[in-house]
């Protein structure tokens, strides 16, 4: 069986927008790529939250993704809730291209909803 694929296009205050990448592969290993615009700069908490309701915004998403009631936790630690993807770190320029995450939360600025993406 080939990688599963899927995207997610964010949006969220003021000028926050991008796009979202996920590719599992066959060894059930996610890796997320993509862009972020207009965040301001610094750090800025990176989840999947455990529902696709936009309908207030980002604060209708529910809580952290967490299937398994794991405590939160860094991307590092063994122990940890599976929507938690630690922090991304926006420049300067307020731009921030997805790779490794790590760290800590804040408010919710944009969100978008994972959906699976088509193979054609």
């Amino acid at each position: 069986m080939g990688s599963v694929k899927a995207v997610a296009v964010i949006a969220g205050n003021a000028n926050v927008r991008g796009s979202l990448h996920f590719i599992q592969d066959p060894a059930g290993s996610t890796h997320v790529k993509g862009r972020i615009t207009g965040l301001t700069p610094g750090l800025h908490g990176f989840h999947i939250h455990a529902l696709g309701d936009t309908t207030n915004g980002c604060m209708s998403t529910g809580p952290h993704f967490n299937p398994l009631k794991k405590d939160h936790g860094a991307p590092t630690d063994k122990e940890r809730h599976a929507g938690d993807l630690g922090n991304i770190v926006a420049g300067p320029d307020g731009g921030h291209e997805l790779s490794k995450t790590t760290g800590n939360a804040g408010g919710r600025v944009g969100c978008g909803i994972i959906g699976l993406q088509s193979s054609a």
